[in-house]
């Protein structure tokens, strides 16, 4: 199959010429591998049956999705990842650790707002995001202007994960057949079973899913794109046995489906036990069998009063023509018994357990990564210490950060086309700027907000214990990295920004001298030289024992550093 649809924007993603293993690429974002055969360089793949299992599996995550406690959990986690504001956009891009010109910084981030406008990120966050949760994988088909790509990308068009597929279709030098590459392995050259080029692109199917393509779709009218034309972005997740991609709600399937099978059985049982009825004991005498059951059905029709509710109309009457399972019992006794009785038949014992709807409840809760506290969402929220906070919320909030990372996969290739497609940047380039490039998501865990403002909190009550300390027990280097925990990078940041905010005027100069009286910093004295390091370092030093400060000194005086007493 010709390439039919896309761009190409760069080849250097195939295997070097030279290079040789015999172990063919790996497929943990979900791809399909398999290799070239037949003519003109058409492939033997079951591309048919593969689609079908995948196009089951995100119909399933699809219906799991709208049962209500799989949509409470996933409006949880949706609601964490995405936070809307009124003023600020959902994510913004993060250039701090980039090393590059503050030009090209610009640009970066007027491409990314460009970005955005074409998702309309702003309005659709919530549902984008949602999506891509619940089908484990994304796709964006870039429109570009053929006749002049340099424009960049025109317009993002959402495509249905059902109806698409990534492939890799592995080439061999010399034959074009799997018969003959497995022939080779066979013969015991296990060497020269290699694949040394490796082409990537995509299989588009329209009809897939659809009940008149018998929801298989018809693998002749498959649509090849090209790899850079399209953006992939997958959950991660990835069922190594059978090569498919799964979604984050994979592990809730056989929950939900034990959660919704005890939740019909029990109504089934509460329907069937919950009333109480009654047994009629009627006295036939010695009536023959027909005769006595004539008369059974005459009593009953006579003192039965069937009144029901008329949903439609609000209305009550009687009905006496149908009978459910839930009357009462009318029985014949002979004669020589009790004569006529009535009794009653109690209904149900503990119909108010729910025991088992709630360990349900939370396993499902669990399989999804959401704490069991949010499943009744009566808990306050706690304000106190962050000691307080459960370590579900914690455990939560990492992996919601888990997801913003994976998720952002989807916005680095976005812009990576934009950048090439402009030559703002080279390929060689942007391999080292996409290592540096964050996005920097709206955070409304006021858990996690708690945890690090105590945590800086006990760090600046331990760094200021210790300062009486410093340079006689620890050193200022031992109290940066060891109690307020700062990195290098931060340290040497830290540094540069104080130096600054000292020549700009902003904070004092700690090392200035400063006046006893007022507590200002005091301008040096020119007439007057520096002490010397030996005269300083009298001055500075501790008397070996208490003195009476009154008591006149038998010491002879030392001189004081110019400007004051330190």
């Amino acid at each position: 199959m010709a390439r039919l649809f896309g761009f190409s924007i760069e080849d250097n993603e195939k295997t070097p010429p030279g290079v040789v293993s015999p172990i063919p690429p790996t497929n943990n974002d979900g791809s399909e591998a398999f290799a070239s055969s037949g003519f003109f360089g058409s492939y033997n793949l079951d591309i048919e049956g593969l689609y079908r299992n995948e196009t089951d599996l995100i119909r399933r995550y699809r219906t799991m999705a709208l049962y209500p406690e799989c949509d409470s959990a996933i409006e949880d986690i949706v609601n964490e990842a995405i936070v809307t504001d009124t003023n600020d956009t959902p994510v913004a891009i993060e250039l701090s650790n980039l090393n590059a010109s503050d030009n090209i910084k610009k640009i970066v981030r007027e491409e990314f707002r460009y970005i955005l406008e074409l998702l309309d990120f702003d309005k659709k966050a919530h549902e984008i995001f949602r999506n891509w949760y619940i089908d484990g994988r994304l796709y964006y088909n870039k429109v570009i202007d053929q006749k002049n790509p340099h424009e960049g990308i025109q317009e993002l068009r959402y495509i249905d994960a059902a109806k698409c597929r990534y492939v890799r279709k592995l080439k061999r030098e010399g034959k074009d057949s799997i018969q003959s590459a497995r022939d080779d392995f066979a013969t015991s050259n296990q060497l020269s079973y290699n694949f040394p080029e490796v082409e990537e692109f995509f299989m588009y199917t329209p009809d897939m899913g659809t009940a008149r393509a018998g929801y298989g779709g018809n693998p002749q009218k498959a649509i090849k794109m090209t790899r850079d034309s399209v953006t992939y972005c997958t959950s991660g997740l990835v069922d190594r046995n059978k090569g498919l991609t799964l979604s984050w709600m994979h592990k809730a399937i056989k929950p939900l489906n034990q959660l919704m099978m005890i939740e019909d059985s029990l109504v089934i049982y509460r329907l069937s036990r919950a009333p109480e009825r009654r047994i009629f004991y009627i006295d036939v005498g010695n009536l023959p069998k027909i005769k006595a059951e004539q008369y059974l059905r005459d009593v009953m029709m006579r003192y039965r009063n069937k009144m029901v509710y008329d949903a439609n109309t609000g209305e009550m009457r009687d009905d006496k023509k149908f009978m459910s399972m839930m009357e009462d019992f009318w029985l014949p006794r002979r004669e020589g018994g009790r004569g006529t009785e009535i009794t009653t038949l109690p209904g149900g014992q503990n119909l108010g357990e729910i025991t088992d709807i709630n360990y349900f409840q939370r396993k499902l809760y669990r399989s999804l990564n959401v704490p069991e506290t949010r499943i009744e969402g009566e808990g306050g929220f706690s304000l106190g210490r962050s000691s307080e906070i459960l370590r579900d919320e914690i455990k939560f909030s990492k992996f919601v950060g888990r997801m913003r990372k994976r998720f952002s996969a989807m916005f680095n290739d976005m812009l990576k086309t934009q950048l090439l497609l402009k030559n703002v940047v080279t390929p060689e380039d942007w391999e080292y700027m996409a290592d540096h490039i964050q996005y920097d998501f709206l955070y409304d865990n006021h858990f996690a907000e708690l945890k690090d403002a105590e945590l800086t909190t006990e760090r600046l009550n331990l760094a200021q214990l210790a300062e009486p300390y410093v340079g006689k027990y620890y050193s200022a280097d031992y109290v940066r990295r060891q109690i307020l925990r700062q990195t290098d990078e931060e340290i040497i940041e830290q540094d540069a920004l104080i130096e600054k905010e000292i020549e700009n005027g902003v904070i004092p100069d700690p090392n200035s001298m400063m006046d006893p009286m007022t507590g200002a910093p005091m301008a040096p004295n020119p007439s007057l030289p520096p002490p010397a390091p030996q005269q300083a370092a009298n001055a500075i030093q501790a008397p070996s024992s208490p003195k009476d400060p009154e008591a006149p000194s038998m010491e002879p005086k030392k001189s004081r550093p110019p400007g004051g007493e330190i």
